[in-house]
């Protein structure tokens, strides 16, 4: 049971519980009473629907990436299919504005939606794996170095965990990219999901859906690595430096605004580090029989930034409300929603900065 990894939480201080003749130590989160024999008893806590640790919690962050990732995805499918354009065909699509003008010259209102069904689909699962396993890798990989050292490596830790889960998203987001992206840049080929698969797997059988694997990879997991790892980080340091009071004494509200903002500062960061590699991938599922370091040859440096501007105000955009919506969830579902990291006693009486 993931339960006993959750004894070497990272972000746990030590605490004597007396009962009676005996004495229990037990770790917990700052903020929240939440123990190791509580979370091994599966003990849920009063105001908490779910012990932290437990399968049902992990199951509910599966569901809360669902959520977040599938709807957001899928709210900036236009963006996403003007920024696809600008880099398969460059010259056709001037920009973001001349890319909006030609799209809805030539299909209409309705055809910036074209790919909204892969994005859906493939999208959720994404987020499934995403959120549901970065919490599993995450409390996991705390058991594994203890508590001092995961404190100590949190932001080691946060990217380690988040490019684990990012590996396995991948493989469940894979053929769902490769038909949105042959819907929305190959004129002709498909208008809906239901078309696109049949027609890809009699043109290249199952190569079709895994051919841009490497390159999602290459794309997705330096995203997310930046993406949680950024976000856990911002949020320490915003509520260290900027928020005015303790994020405890901070009402649901405003620590949804805090996550917004923390998420956007993130999503910045994202686009950059993984746009090469989405100008790859949006190229590789057009030509046909192409290979990754082929496209790359023939695009350029110059070319592998094509799009970035609408991309960094996609993703911006899309990472601030995934981690709002994400957070939301937790709330709504009444989740165990442990506070940003906190030194352990133990290490602060190491260093000598407590009695």
């Amino acid at each position: 049971m993931l339960f006993e990894k959750f004894q070497n939480n990272p972000f746990a201080t030590k605490v004597k519980c007396d009962s009676g003749e005996n004495s229990l130590e037990t770790s917990i989160i700052p903020g929240r009473q939440i123990g190791a024999a509580a979370a091994v008893s599966n003990v849920i806590l009063p105001g908490d629907s779910c012990a932290f640790g437990s399968n049902k919690y992990f199951l509910l962050c599966g569901l809360g990436g669902i959520i977040s990732c599938g709807s957001t995805h899928t709210m900036v499918v236009p963006l996403d299919l003007v920024k696809c354009r600008i880099q398969v065909d460059p010259v056709k699509y001037k920009g973001i504005f001349n890319g909006f003008k030609v799209s809805l010259a030539e299909e209409g209102i309705k055809g910036l939606a074209k790919g909204w069904a892969p994005t859906f689909l493939g999208y959720s699962c994404q987020g499934l794996c995403k959120f549901g396993l970065y919490e599993v890798f995450k409390v996991v990989y705390s058991g594994v170095l203890g508590e001092e050292n995961a404190y100590l490596w949190r932001t080691s830790l946060y990217l380690a965990a988040s490019a684990s889960a990012e590996f396995f998203a991948d493989i469940a987001l894979s053929p769902f990219e490769a038909a949105k992206v042959k819907i929305q840049t190959t004129p002709g080929f498909a208008n809906t999901l239901r078309e696109a698969f049949p027609k890809m797997m009699k043109e290249e059988g199952m190569n079709a859906f895994y051919k841009g694997l490497v390159p999602l990879w290459m794309r997705q997991i330096p995203y997310t690595m930046m993406k949680f790892a950024c976000f856990e980080k911002t949020l320490e340091l915003l509520y260290a430096y900027v928020v005015p009071k303790p994020r405890a004494e901070c009402s649901k509200g405003e620590q949804l605004i805090v996550t917004f903002a923390a998420g956007y500062i993130a999503g910045v960061f994202c686009a950059i580090v993984s746009h090469p590699a989405d100008t790859v991938v949006s190229k590789l599922n057009q030509a046909k029989g192409a290979s990754a370091f082929d496209v790359a040859k023939k695009l350029g440096f110059a070319g592998l930034w094509g799009g970035l501007v609408p991309r960094i105000v996609m993703i911006g955009t899309l990472t601030a409300a995934q981690w709002f919506i994400y957070d939301g969830v937790k709330v709504a579902l009444a989740m165990p929603r442990p506070p940003p990291a906190e030194m352990p006693e133990s290490l602060k009486k190491k260093l000598g900065l407590t009695s």
